[in-house]
């Protein structure tokens, strides 16, 4: 079995982390989704609007989705590769080379986002909204 391993917050759901854990799926027959604690997103200055046990829930739910972990500190990258026997590390590509320390672990994919959407243009649009 081919195990996939991706990261990020995956706050406010939207089409662009559907199509990410869609295509990390393609890179193999197990996806493992490590997402941000709560501690670990106050310690990046980063607030969530769902808690981790809600997004965990959602995450879940998705098809392409068989696993979610919890990640606590940048750190641990190397760890949760080896401890779940990871072949394949995803990210988007705006992180492009910053995970190259993994190629000695696994193989190291950055996939292009999805264009015109993000978690912090939804917030910023939300915001606007709200106060104008």
């Amino acid at each position: 079995m081919k195990k996939v391993i991706t990261y990020g917050t995956f706050d406010l759901l939207h089409v662009g982390h559907i199509n990410i854990l869609r295509r990390a799926k393609e890179y193999g027959d197990y996806l493992i989704v490590a997402i941000s604690s709560d501690e670990f997103n106050a310690i990046k200055h980063k607030e969530a609007y769902y808690t981790f046990e809600q997004r965990k829930i959602i995450l879940e739910a998705i098809r392409y989705v068989d696993e979610v972990i919890p990640e606590h500190k940048w750190e641990q990258k190397v760890e949760d590769v080896q401890k779940h026997d990871v072949d394949v590390f995803v990210m988007g590509d705006d992180w492009r080379g910053e995970f190259d320390f993994l190629k000695d672990y696994c193989e190291v994919v950055y996939l292009p986002r999805t264009v015109g959407i993000s978690t912090t243009q939804i917030k910023s649009d939300l915001n606007q909204t709200k106060n104008g």
